[in-house]
């Protein structure tokens, strides 16, 4: 009786490993998706309040307008809130992005770390989100590749970026979170999956941001 018992429960625990490996832990998701309907509708009473610019130059608006704007953006949002949509087409996600990448911060969904800029600054904007846990954001991260695009909305421009290839690092290295003086989205999840002694980092540069109004630009590379 007893051996039976114990084969069940090795039965038991091989489906679960299996159930999240292919694809996420199913009673995180659940609070997840509870946390990314807040956030969601979050953002859209905070877009919806934000007023569309006059139509102006389309490089001024890129160089001027957009950097004014998301600067003022990222200061007035507090730890917890509702940053931006974020966009992975090939992999099939659509995620609200939080602000902070706190343990509790990252149960509502991939984290924009405080320490980085927003899109639109000109600056390193990174993001950080789970693999298996949560909503698993960021479960397929390694099936990005090159040339792949990545989106961010957010109620003062939408952005557009190309992945431009990726890197593993040690989770104690720290020099990824500094900014290079150009604007880079980074991605990170941990790897392996289901352990946490690297990084896999994504990365990708800007090549259009399309402004409320309409407008699109698109970015020359460099």
């Amino acid at each position: 009786m007893f051996g039976t018992l114990a084969m069940l429960a090795g039965v038991g625990l091989l489906a679960w490993a299996v159930t999240v490996w292919q694809w996420q832990d199913p009673f995180t998701a659940i609070e997840n998706t509870l946390e990314q309907r807040e956030l969601a509708q979050q953002f859209e009473r905070q877009v919806a309040s934000v007023a569309t610019p006059a139509p102006s130059k389309r490089q001024a608006a890129v160089t001027t307008a957009v950097p004014a704007a998301a600067r003022a953006w990222r200061k007035e949002l507090e730890r917890g809130d509702a940053v931006a949509r974020l966009l992975l087409p090939t992999l099939g996600v659509e995620e609200m992005v939080v602000n902070g990448t706190d343990t509790e911060t990252l149960k509502r969904g991939p984290g924009r770390y405080l320490g980085s800029a927003m899109p639109g600054e000109g600056e390193l904007v990174y993001i950080a989100g789970h693999r298996t846990t949560y909503g698993a954001p960021f479960s397929r991260i390694d099936r990005l590749q090159k040339g792949d695009r990545v989106v961010l909305e957010l109620p003062y421009a939408t952005f557009e970026y190309e992945v431009t290839g990726h890197r593993i690092v040690e989770a104690t290295e720290t020099s990824v979170l500094e900014s290079k003086g150009v604007e880079q989205l980074v991605l990170q999840a941990c790897h392996p999956r289901f352990f946490a002694s690297h990084r896999w980092l994504t990365y990708a540069k800007p090549v259009a941001v399309t402004r409320p109004d309409g407008e699109r630009v698109a970015l020359s590379a460099g």
